[in-house]
């Protein structure tokens, strides 16, 4: 009997163990039910309050999942001073503030309490109160769209806001006063707003800061001030990237004899008023850089007049002085990139692109091939350089018969064909290869109109890969592609307000929006268009996009 005590003791205490030890259940249903909201101190809809935290009890237990992000306070509180807990089956909402007065506050939980074993989130749940002894009931609602969409449509993490008229702080220096969350098809609702003036904005919070990032975030804003006294719907806004920072110069150094000129950002269009400039002078732009070259050497200063312009249209004019001395560094070697692989029809469009000014170019051995005795000489007649202040654009036209079967030519440079402003030249021989297209491949054309928008447009088609094959610019209405090579497109429509036969994106500081951009919609709502050898596709309708602002109910005032 001794010797079995020390056997029941220890099987005593392997019971108690495991009768201690909790799991969960083996077996049985997935639990599918949202948590259930059963009591919430103060209640919904609670009139004259100043409650210093909000306790939620549930069914069952509950956590919290990224509360500081996925819940939504309105109007704006200081929510670095708001402390989150959960508690089995409570959820407490420390506030740790003084409530303003005669206001509606809105807390929205969205998918942040969800229960412990399967993280469903609590559905609908919102819990509205009031500083004073009536609850606020003014609405807007509205869209938000992409103005240039992604492959993937996701409205993750775009949100719409509004400001106090009166108020100094905006969407890129603090959180809104309103909040709103859009939905998984663009759509967005703002309840339980004061009667007042505001600023409206949506843009994709990409870093969860409740703010604008307008150097790498898309937004968009209302160019009229909001006067809600009614509610307010069918609201638009298009979302797009505007960077904001000023273009300026941030520095300027020598490369070799020439000069450059470093740049925040990259410049449209820069402008150098120098009287020389096409003929001892010639500059190059490349990313966020100006490169300036001489002919020769200079032994003094000389001064360049230069504006630079971004595209959301700021501004620099200035002088610089650059200095063009004697080195000993070796120039760098001189590149071509051709447009090669593209398919033509008729005329044969070559594009050369140079990393330097080019001078000079011998035309006998620049040529086309189609077999191996036959060629096209390329005269000067034939070509020319887009900009002869840069030179380093060069385009080549050619006619090519229809008597001529052959389907490849191959654009032939040989070396030593092309002399930069450095006195280097080509080191290899260029050859890029065009295929020529048979008429009775080709589609015979797409033709149409442009409706609920302004010229002029620039009416772009894309291909798959959202490359643009064919660029069309329209004075009108009415617009006509021919000869297009049969496949899928997208037709997308740029409404260049301002001509500049560019798209533009919006300033918010100048009250400028992006311009618009669209795409032709097919009867089953697809943005694709199929053509096919031999057909014609006519009365194809593109209808612009809405534009940003308000399309129907209450019109908003000027500030």
């Amino acid at each position: 009997m001794r010797n079995l005590k020390p056997l029941i003791y220890f099987i005593l205490i392997g019971t108690i163990y495991s009768c201690a030890k909790i799991s969960a259940p083996l077996g049985g249903p997935v639990d599918e039910d949202p948590p259930k909201l059963l009591e919430a101190n103060p209640t919904d809809q609670s009139l004259n309050i100043k409650p210093e935290e909000l306790v939620l009890t549930f069914d069952e237990y509950v956590q919290l999942d990224n509360p500081s992000k996925g819940i939504i306070i309105t109007p704006r509180i200081n929510k670095e001073e708001v402390i989150f807990s959960a508690n089995k089956n409570k959820i407490t909402v420390a506030l740790n503030q003084e409530l303003e007065e005669n206001t509606t506050y809105v807390f929205d939980f969205q998918k942040s309490v969800v229960d412990v074993s399967e993280k469903n989130p609590a559905e609908n749940l919102k819990l509205v109160f009031s500083t004073t002894d009536y609850i606020d009931s003014l609405s807007i609602s509205g869209r938000v769209d992409y103005i240039f969409p992604p492959n993937k449509m996701d409205y993750k993490n775009v949100l719409v806001g509004i400001y106090p008229l009166n108020d100094t702080t905006d969407v890129f220096t603090a959180n809104p006063y309103y909040l709103s969350q859009v939905d998984t098809s663009g759509n967005f609702s703002i309840s339980n707003i004061k009667n007042g003036l505001y600023r409206a904005y949506a843009w994709k919070d990409d870093n969860g800061n409740l703010k604008a990032e307008f150097k790498n975030e898309e937004y968009d804003f209302l160019v009229d001030t909001l006067h809600i006294e009614n509610n307010i719907s069918a609201i638009q806004f298009n979302l797009s990237k505007a960077d904001l920072t000023p273009i300026r110069i941030l520095r300027t150094s020598n490369f070799g004899r020439n000069f450059d000129l470093i740049l925040n950002k990259n410049a449209v269009q820069p402008t150098i008023n120098q009287e020389s400039l096409g003929e001892e002078y010639f500059f190059i732009e490349s990313d966020k850089r100006i490169r300036i070259y001489p002919n020769t050497a200079k032994e003094d200063s000389i001064a360049f007049p230069i504006q630079l312009q971004d595209s959301t249209g700021f501004k620099v004019d200035t002088l610089i002085y650059a200095k063009f001395p004697e080195t000993d560094r070796k120039p760098e070697k001189l590149t071509i990139t051709a447009n090669s692989g593209k398919n033509f029809f008729g005329k044969l469009d070559v594009e050369l692109k140079f990393n330097k000014p080019v001078l000079a170019i011998n035309t006998d051995s620049l040529f086309v091939k189609y077999d191996s005795a036959s060629l096209f000489k390329i005269n000067p007649t034939d070509f020319y350089f887009t900009d002869s202040t840069k030179r380093d654009l060069l385009k080549i036209s050619l006619t090519i018969p229809d008597s001529i079967s052959k389907e490849i030519f191959t654009l032939i440079a040989a070396d030593s064909t092309f002399k930069d402003i450095e006195d280097q030249f080509n080191e290899s021989v260029l050859e890029a290869n065009y295929r020529k297209l048979k008429r009775e491949s080709l589609a015979d054309g797409i033709s149409g109109r442009i409706e609920g928008a302004s010229p002029p447009f620039i009416l772009q088609v894309l291909d798959t890969k959202n490359q643009i094959i064919r660029e069309e610019y329209l004075d009108s209405q009415d617009f006509e592609i021919k000869l297009i090579e049969p496949g899928t497109f997208q037709l997308r429509v740029i409404e260049d307000r301002n001509g500049n036969r560019r798209w533009d994106p919006s300033n918010i500081l100048e009250k400028r929006l992006a311009e618009r951009v669209f795409f032709f919609k097919g009867e089953d709502g697809k943005d694709q268009i199929i053509i096919r050898s031999g057909w014609t596709l006519e009365d194809q309708v593109i209808v612009a996009s809405p534009p940003t602002g308000i399309n129907t109910g209450k019109k908003p005032v000027d500030n």
